[in-house]
């Protein structure tokens, strides 16, 4: 299970009363009488979230930390909003969201076939080759999102990252309560890997092939004695393959999926050099 967010610490809060309102109205579901205020509120917001200005989870003191009334906020944009027809050449598209635009001005190189949603922040440096990013999602300056990879509604990209073609980054947007998906700076994340349900890569981790990590999954180290099982979080600099453990069933005992961390990278595969060469020391595939 994707454990609740911890509270975000008191501060003075700019946003007080749009957050007053959005939460009164998401716990209410009255999206009728200050509906004017809310419209202007929820689109605040998200505009906010566009222009990065504002995020869905940011760390605070060495804490990642979850903005629930931001991702409300979300979820009553969708209600809040109609349907309409984007037409772009020959390719048309039926949605309340409308696609992110101002790519040159961002610094933001998008490759056609990019698509990324409005509310969505792209830091400058950003490169987007075909691919798809989600509404309240973040990423990075120096990030490559690489052909057919997928960043989730909410998902929080670090800088300097590398999301290898076909990485799946959920989406963890509803139960809002829930933390969403959160990759720290410097990772590199192999292809088709799967990371999901709030699961939190810490800076310059580096995921093999197809690992896939859910909030379930028994993430083993493999080079403590005996080793040692944990879930939902991948320790900064790990080298992180799959694997299985062994499970015994009515019909016998069968490898179920799990994470192996092999080891650490060391300073030879800093993240001044090829994020393969940390693959290549473990003969890692990529």
């Amino acid at each position: 299970m994707n454990s609740p967010p911890a509270p975000v610490p008191a501060r003075d809060d700019a946003h007080a009363a749009p957050r007053a309102l959005i939460e009164r109205a998401f716990a209410s579901g009255d999206l009728a009488s200050e509906r004017a205020a809310l419209v202007a509120a929820v689109e605040a917001t998200v505009g906010e979230l566009d222009r990065g200005t504002l995020r869905v989870a940011e760390k605070l003191d060495g804490q990642w930390f979850t903005h629930v009334w931001v991702k409300q906020a979300i979820l009553l944009y969708f209600r809040l909003r109609g349907l309409t027809t984007t037409t772009i050449g020959p390719f048309e598209f039926h949605d309340k969201v409308p696609l992110k635009t101002g790519f040159a001005a961002a610094g933001v190189r998008a490759v056609p076939h990019a698509l990324c949603r409005y509310g969505a922040h792209l830091e400058p440096g950003v490169i987007l080759m075909p691919s798809y990013t989600n509404i309240g999602a973040r990423v990075g300056s120096g990030t490559m999102v690489d052909t057919w990879a997928t960043v989730g509604s909410c998902a929080q990209v670090g800088r300097d990252v590398h999301l290898s073609g076909g990485v799946g980054l959920g989406g963890v947007l509803e139960p809002v309560q829930a933390s969403p998906v959160i990759i720290e700076d410097g990772c590199f994340i192999g292809s088709r890997a799967i990371v999901v349900e709030g699961v939190v890569v810490e800076q310059e981790a580096v995921l093999g092939a197809a690992v896939v990590l859910t909030a379930s999954t028994p993430i083993v180290d493999v080079n403590a004695v005996p080793a040692t099982i944990t879930r939902g979080r991948i320790p900064a600099r790990s080298v992180v393959i799959p694997g299985t453990l062994p499970k015994k069933f009515p019909g016998g005992e069968f490898g179920t999926p799990c994470a192996l961390v092999i080891g650490r990278r060391t300073a030879s595969t800093d993240r001044k050099t090829s994020l393969n060469a940390a693959l290549r020391d473990f003969e890692v595939p990529v």
